[in-house]
């Protein structure tokens, strides 16, 4: 009986930490048709910063490029006020095609970064685990090629935020820049 016990919790602590890094990965990933303009239209995280600034964010328009050794140039545009700021940052591709990491030379964060799924012309989900001193985080970013994406997708959105442990007030449709935000749930 001692010893079931034992198994039982020995394969449910095994299925957690497998569930943590069961992230899919997108199926048959062509690094080649993610390049190009997206537009971040969803973002969902648990981070002490996305709640400090949420209500501050907007839609932001991203490059995504890839580099002479088969990495990722992302280069972010945010609207900060009534300004411009860009972000650059190179995620370094994996064994696993489909996923990239990324070290944060300001902050000293690693990122686990995961195309989850795609269909290159329309949107592109993408999950991020980022570990820091402090702790760790998760995100979930929806990209579109497009500023408008359909309410099925915008669901598909919530739907895997949900599954990756994040509430209803961590997940949010950004809105366009000039556009109150709105909320998911």
């Amino acid at each position: 009986m001692h010893a079931t016990l034992l198994s039982i919790l020995g394969l449910a602590l095994l299925g957690a930490l497998r569930a943590q890094d069961g992230v899919p990965v997108q199926t048959d990933f062509q690094q080649d048709k993610l390049t190009g303009r997206w537009y971040s239209i969803g973002l969902a995280s648990n981070s002490n910063w996305f709640k400090e600034k949420k209500h501050l964010m907007k839609m932001c328009t991203t490059v995504i490029s890839a580099t002479a050794d088969g990495n990722l140039e992302v280069t972010s545009t945010y609207p900060k006020g009534d300004q411009c700021e860009k972000r650059n940052s190179l995620y370094t591709k994996t064994e696993e095609p489909g996923r990239f990491s990324y070290t944060s030379p300001r902050w000293g964060s690693k990122h686990d970064i995961r195309v989850v799924e795609t269909n290159y012309e329309e949107y592109a989900l993408v999950a991020t685990q980022i570990s820091k001193s402090t702790g760790s985080s998760t995100m979930v970013l929806l990209y579109s090629r497009t500023k408008e994406l359909s309410p099925e997708r915008l669901e598909r959105f919530t739907q895997f935020s949900r599954e990756q442990g994040l509430t209803d007030e961590e997940i949010l449709i950004l809105p366009r820049t000039g556009e109150r935000r709105r909320g998911r749930g």
